[in-house]
């Protein structure tokens, strides 16, 4: 396994996360009560955000054996393919980004409803250009997530976005998250936004627990509500309320690892996905949730695209940038390549023979 290595570099084109507003004297009336849950949403986002600026570590990716041995496998007509996945992806983060620009309270808030699923799919059409270029196509976000997770544990991503937990409910085990140990987030009772290395990454290993709780009970559910692939008593016959030991472990097996796009995958709505329901009226800074997700997408869709460019070659993907919409074209997208994508691959050591690395 790649060994995850801590800063060397820090990335042109990062911002560093606005200041967190003064929540000292919170207010106790019903409104904020109402707000709560969304505020310790926004705590976990904040801490996603706060802990890439912390490890700084993108370029650190340029050293990884993995990446540097990294090699695609794109046809003619998997490129087209390929193409289309990113310009979904690069689309979604250009709407993502143009959102906060708006300086209006009242919008942004409102906004929320198309700039979470903005975000989360902006990451997932990256993560499936990621894996195509690997010539693994799968559109099934159930396929995806476990072949990110996958590959997170495996260590192609860097240390900021790196981390995931594992086992079984009760007993989940967080991976690569050193500090969050030191610093308890049950113990806070002021909802303040994370603030050192520890307490961000003590939020995060938090985050990464209630993902998998939900993931673990949605897929209890659709297993017990069927009755054919309900567990059932031996004793009687009927439907168990209760799961043992030995049961939650095989949830476990099934879900695989959780990771930051299970996170990411909060944000999606649907018809059992209503995290943004917890928004509405709510009293959170809501310049400062926006600033953090286009930090958090910016970060993975780089990650990935530098290992599509790897795959491609350099020239071959500046040709595909050159070929945008002139909307993309002139935004984040060239400046992504020009400042950390081109600079990677044009690093004397990654001058070497690829072979192929797949990420199952």
């Amino acid at each position: 396994m790649t060994q995850i290595t801590n800063v060397t570099m820090h990335s042109p084109n990062a911002q560093a996360p606005l200041a967190p507003t003064s929540t000292g004297n919170l207010p106790v009336d019903d409104n904020w009560r109402r707000s709560i849950p969304a505020q310790v949403f926004l705590n976990h986002f904040f801490a996603m955000d706060y802990h890439i600026h912390q490890q700084n570590d993108l370029f650190d990716l340029a050293k990884f054996p993995v990446f540097q041995q990294f090699y695609g496998l794109v046809t003619d007509e998997s490129r087209k393919a390929l193409e289309k996945l990113l310009l979904n992806s690069w689309s979604a983060e250009y709407a993502l980004r143009i959102t906060p620009v708006v300086n209006d309270e009242q919008y942004l808030q409102s906004s929320l409803h198309w700039t979470f699923p903005q975000a989360y799919y902006s990451a997932l059409f990256s993560a499936r250009a990621f894996l195509a270029v690997q010539g693994v196509n799968v559109s099934n976000e159930e396929l995806i997530r476990k072949r990110v997770g996958n590959a997170v544990v495996r260590g192609y991503y860097p240390a900021s976005i790196g981390y995931y937990a594992l086992g079984p409910i009760n007993s989940y085990r967080i991976q690569r998250l050193p500090m969050a140990k030191r610093f308890s987030v049950a113990a806070k009772t002021d909802l303040l936004l994370p603030s050192r290395a520890a307490s961000a990454q003590a939020e995060l290993a938090q985050f990464l627990k209630t993902t998998r709780d939900k993931r673990v009970r949605t897929l209890r559910n659709a297993i017990q509500t069927n009755p054919k692939t309900a567990l059932r008593s031996p004793k009687t016959g009927e439907i168990l309320q209760k799961f043992s030991v030995e049961q939650y472990k095989q949830l476990a097996k099934q879900i695989g690892y959780t990771t930051y796009f299970d996170m990411l995958s909060r944000l999606r709505i649907s018809s059992i996905n209503r995290e943004i329901e917890r928004f509405v009226d709510s009293e959170i800074d809501v310049k400062l949730f926006h600033q953090s997700l286009v930090t958090i997408v910016a970060h993975v869709n780089s990650v990935h695209e530098a290992y599509i460019a790897k795959a491609l070659g350099i020239q071959a993907y500046r040709q595909l940038v050159a070929k945008l919409p002139s909307y993309l074209q002139e935004s984040f997208v060239r400046e992504r390549m020009n400042t950390i994508i081109a600079p990677m691959l044009e690093e004397p050591q990654l001058e070497q023979e690829p072979y192929l690395q797949m990420a199952a």
